[in-house]
């Protein structure tokens, strides 16, 4: 990986070139930030710039047989620790490097959700297993490759068990020559207090609005639709990606969620009996589509995080705070005319009503029934007045 590769990160890339060429180079370093701001691409280059013999002042020279190596993730002396589940496969790193290596040369930026796909399974209770601290051991007392560093990357050092990160602590207290750990984290405060204490953090920033829309233009994408994606990702390279690559799914939950309030402010607020009538109507069917079990609980609490965050944009659009709102084009058209209706009066409510119903969900509550007392309550807050 080139410095010059990744998205942003100048003073970042600065930081580190400097620390290299004036010989202060620590044992241990993690690397901290939110997910998909280049954090990962980072160690990678810094390891690359590290042990290449022809490095300029700026950058690898990405020739020479060691930059090579390094730029396919094949580098005798470059070793990974990453979150597994066990399988028949193995239960240790190594037998989980393929799928490694090929998400990581091509998605370049992926979360640990994209390395479960790629691992081929559903479930969130991935972990840095006690063994693998002895393959870290016996892999560090290897003899070196060449001349330059050993270097061992960890990557979401956070999902390391208990047994595991004591005996990480152990090896940081008493670092081998020439060894350099780099931790990537997003949680570094699930860390152990004792190994924070002894790595040197690098504070990995947000990305600027203008360096993430200039990298989706470079993918194809408008001008607009970048600016407005880059916005909405806050900071985070790979959310503006999984953003631009939204397509129908993002729209339903923009349909679904205009459905909800569209027939609950017909019910709560208009006088017309028959239009009450065929609006209560839709919202039952609503409720009943939404509970489907091909829809699916990850469809469903992904609806209601996005039905939050958009009563959030309503509620700031509607207290003249514009420059704060991150939406879509056809999320902000909705919004002129929804927005008067989200006030003091009933935000916090609406809020609370929905993250109930996300958490009721989570636990395996009964669909139907929470989406459709979701719609009773959206029609009694609805047509709260303001305070």
């Amino acid at each position: 990986m080139l410095f010059r590769d990744i998205i942003g990160q100048e003073a970042t890339k600065q930081q580190l070139r400097q620390n290299v060429r004036e010989g202060r180079i620590p044992h241990a370093q993690l690397f901290a930030g939110i997910s998909g701001i280049g954090k990962l691409q980072l160690a990678l280059a810094y390891a690359q710039y590290l042990n290449c013999p022809n490095r300029t002042d700026e950058d690898s020279c990405g020739t020479c047989p060691t930059c090579l190596q390094y730029q396919h993730l094949q580098h005798p002396d470059l070793h990974f620790v990453f979150p597994i589940v066990k399988t028949d496969a193995g239960d240790t790193c190594d037998a989980f490097l393929e799928p490694w290596r090929e998400i990581i040369l091509n998605k370049h930026y992926f979360n640990l959700e994209e390395w479960h796909e790629a691992l081929g399974v559903e479930t969130k209770q991935s972990m840095i297993y006690e063994k693998e601290s002895g393959e870290i051991l016996r892999k560090l007392s290897l003899k070196a490759y060449g001349d330059g560093y050993k270097v061992m990357i960890i990557w979401q050092p956070e999902k390391m068990n208990a047994d595991c990160a004591n005996k990480l602590l152990k090896i940081l207290e008493e670092p081998a020559e020439k060894t350099v750990f780099l931790l990537v984290s997003e949680h570094p405060e699930k860390l152990l207090s004792t190994i924070q204490s002894r790595v040197q953090t690098v504070r990995v920033p947000r990305l600027e609005t203008e360096t993430i829309a200039a990298a989706l233009m470079q993918r194809g994408i408008d001008a607009t639709k970048a600016t407005d994606i880059a916005r909405i990702a806050n900071g985070s390279y790979l959310a503006a990606v999984h953003k631009a690559a939204e397509t129908e799914e993002n729209q339903q939950e923009l349909r679904d969620f205009i459905a909800l309030f569209r027939d609950a402010y017909t019910v709560g607020v208009l006088s017309d009996p028959q239009k009450k009538y065929e609006s209560l109507k839709r919202l039952r069917q609503w409720s009943l589509d939404m509970a489907d079990a091909k829809v699916g609980r990850e469809r469903q609490k992904h609806f209601l995080q996005y039905a939050q965050q958009q009563v959030r944009e309503n509620y700031i659009r509607n207290i003249g705070q514009p420059e704060l709102n991150y939406q879509m084009e056809a999320e902000r058209d909705f919004s002129v005319r929804f927005a008067p209706f989200i006030h003091d009066g009933n935000v916090e409510a609406i809020m609370n009503q929905l993250d109930l119903a996300e958490r009721q969900i989570e636990q395996n509550g009964n669909a139907k029934m929470i989406f459709f007392d979701l719609c009773l309550q959206m029609i009694v807050l609805i047509k709260r007045k303001k305070v």
